[in-house]
């Protein structure tokens, strides 16, 4: 059986693996890690990227479509943090004795959760009409320029709401800056590294 490989095609790959990167960041975001001197969560290593992953999502299937993945992998995490709560709350086997364990790092915390999700649907959103604006307003030859741009206004949307939400009252607000700043700084290293994937994918005509 031979598979037609087309823009539609490549744009539901990309969409699936935006979704498996907006989970895997959540459940890498369990540990804590300590790296240059600032404290930042494992699910940064590999979130960024989905920024780059929504614009290819825009490029092949368009606006649209890219609006309804954004507030897809946000339920689909809503109910990832729903299952891991009521598996929490289930009686462990004698035998097992780690009851515990797994409650601390899977065990939802709702505060962060809702943070991750708000800042994620909210951030991603913005991506998209800042995305399609300069598609449609400034340039459509520059690609590397449409992630740049997008990214600019999402990933410090996305920074600042996150921390706000997750940490604000909770730790002094000197320390709630500093972890903006770094969350900032290396989304924005991996947003550049990502740009070349931009090309990887074929062009819709329409991008509404």
């Amino acid at each position: 059986m031979k598979i037609k490989i087309d823009s539609t095609n490549i744009g539901l790959l990309v969409a699936i693996s935006y979704v498996s990167a907006q989970i895997f960041s959540n459940i890498a975001s369990s540990k804590i890690a300590l790296i240059g001197g600032f404290s930042i969560d494992g699910g940064t290593i590999i979130y960024p990227i989905t920024f780059t992953l929504r614009d290819l999502i825009h490029k092949t299937l368009g606006k649209k479509v890219a609006r309804f993945v954004v507030f897809t992998a946000g339920l689909i995490n809503m109910i990832i943090a729903l299952l891991f709560w009521i598996v929490t709350l289930l009686p462990q086997d004698p035998g097992w004795g780690l009851q515990s364990q797994f409650a601390m790092i899977l065990g939802p915390v709702w505060r962060i959760v809702m943070a991750s999700i708000i800042a994620q649907v909210v951030s991603e959103l913005i991506d998209t009409e800042a995305y399609h604006f300069f598609v449609n307003k400034i340039s459509k030859k520059h690609q590397w320029g449409r992630v740049l741009f997008s990214n600019a206004f999402s990933v410090p949307t996305d920074s600042i709401i996150f921390c706000l939400i997750a940490f604000l009252g909770a730790m002094p607000l000197k320390v709630v800056t500093s972890i903006i700043i770094a969350n900032i700084l290396i989304k924005g290293i991996v947003t550049i590294t990502s740009i070349p994937l931009i090309y990887s994918v074929p062009e819709r005509k329409n991008h509404h």
